[in-house]
């Protein structure tokens, strides 16, 4: 017959079972645990820039990107469609003031400068033919109207000796009023003759100053023509160094055309863009920082163009070291325009990360020593800092290096 288990012995069997199936259990989850710290992602600490924010002063900027350009650049246009003859300076080479740099045909253009000055000479002889007519048509009238008063005056003469001969009986009174007839009909005629010499006068006086103005126009033409006929010997217009220069012998050229670039290579500006979405923060006079690699110079905005063109607005930058030994003619910079100055604000280490005002992923270092995804808004910025609108807290350590690698993973291991 079976006999009963004590009820002792039965907890202490469940105990046993207990225990070791939650011995099991532990171990299942010391072995998951060490699985998922073996499979979670590490990085070298030794490979990222780190930043801690703080809190400061932040003087914002807006970034632009720039090339530099020689202070002062010159292009030398053909006047004329014609064609190279000779080429007498390369590119590259140090020029003076009046240096030849190329020769055009200038066949064609001297013959018409030939032609305006002989027609030039035709005009100035029909201007001194047209006052010597002047001068004998009116001198002319003026004999004429001599002549006149002279016989107006004898008419009068014989009007008051008609008036005695009728006064003493010698003469009639029929006599008396053809002699004042006479007298008044010359009189009218003195005064019609004086007046067409006035007019006549003004009439010549006009004609020659057309005549006049034609010339001067015609000497504003030909003086014109032979600017561009000077134009065509292509000259350095002034001491730079030439770095561009068609050397094409015999090719045809338009009017207008490049034919050289004369710069000066001592001093430099830089031409800058931005998007047009920035314009209002971008003005004349405004300080600006230019940043050649490792580099920096400082500098105004000199000038901003008015119109926005494919979205972008172009500006020029002066700069107070001009002549810095790294500056060189066609190199690519970054520039950061000031705009205002924020006190007190959260702020972390510009990187190339940073794109523009909005909302970034960064990795801080946890109390735990690894490193944990954030979202972090990010707003005004400058060459040295950002502004941290939130997300991070004054002592905060974020990676300000390139993560794009990680953008996956929430947590990384951080070996040190």
């Amino acid at each position: 017959m079976d006999r009963e288990i004590p009820k002792e012995v039965l907890r202490r069997e469940r105990r046993i079972l207990i225990i070791k199936w939650g011995s099991i259990g532990l171990a299942v989850i010391a072995v998951i645990a060490v699985l998922l710290s073996m499979m979670r992602r590490s990085v070298n600490a030794a490979d990222l820039t780190f930043s801690t924010a703080d809190v400061g002063t932040i003087e914002t900027s807006v970034n632009a990107s720039g090339r530099v350009v020689p202070a002062f650049e010159e292009i030398i246009n053909s006047p004329i469609s014609t064609k190279i003859v000779e080429v007498y300076s390369t590119e590259g080479d140090s020029v003076a003031a009046g240096t030849p740099l190329l020769l055009l045909d200038l066949q064609s253009a001297q013959v018409e400068v030939d032609k305006l000055n002989d027609e030039r000479r035709r005009m100035t002889y029909q201007l001194e033919q047209q006052r010597l007519a002047n001068h004998t048509y009116l001198s002319s009238l003026e004999m004429q109207l001599k002549v006149k008063e002279m016989d107006v005056n004898r008419k009068r003469v014989e009007v008051v000796n008609e008036r005695r001969l009728d006064s003493i009986g010698s003469g009639t009174g029929e006599k008396v009023r053809e002699a004042e007839l006479a007298y008044r009909t010359g009189v009218l005629e003195l005064e019609q003759l004086r007046q067409q010499l006035a007019n006549d006068r003004q009439v010549k006086d006009a004609e020659l100053k057309m005549k006049q103005i034609e010339i001067d126009i015609f000497e504003k033409n030909y003086a014109e023509k032979m600017r561009t006929l000077n134009d065509a010997r292509i000259l350095a217009p002034r001491a730079a160094t030439l770095t561009y220069i068609n050397n094409n012998i015999g090719q045809q050229v338009g009017q207008g055309e490049k034919v050289a670039v004369i710069s000066d290579l001592s001093h430099f500006k830089v031409d800058a863009e931005i998007a047009d979405s920035y314009g209002d923060r971008v003005s004349p006079g405004a300080h600006a920082k230019v940043r050649l690699g490792k580099t920096q110079l400082d500098g105004h905005v000199s000038s901003v163009t008015p119109l926005s063109k494919n979205g972008v607005i172009s500006f020029t930058i002066m700069l107070d070291d001009d002549d810095n030994q790294r500056l060189r003619s066609g190199l690519r910079t970054d520039v950061f325009v000031m705009c205002d100055i924020k006190d007190e604000v959260v702020r972390i280490a510009n990187a190339p990360f940073f794109k523009g005002p909005g909302n970034y992923d960064l990795f801080v270092e946890s109390s735990d020593g690894e490193l944990e995804k954030r979202q972090v808004k990010l707003g005004d910025s400058n060459y040295e800092y950002v502004e941290v609108v939130s997300g991070l807290k004054k002592g905060d350590r974020v990676v300000v290096s390139d993560m794009s690698n990680f953008a996956k993973s929430e947590r990384l291991k951080l070996k040190k």
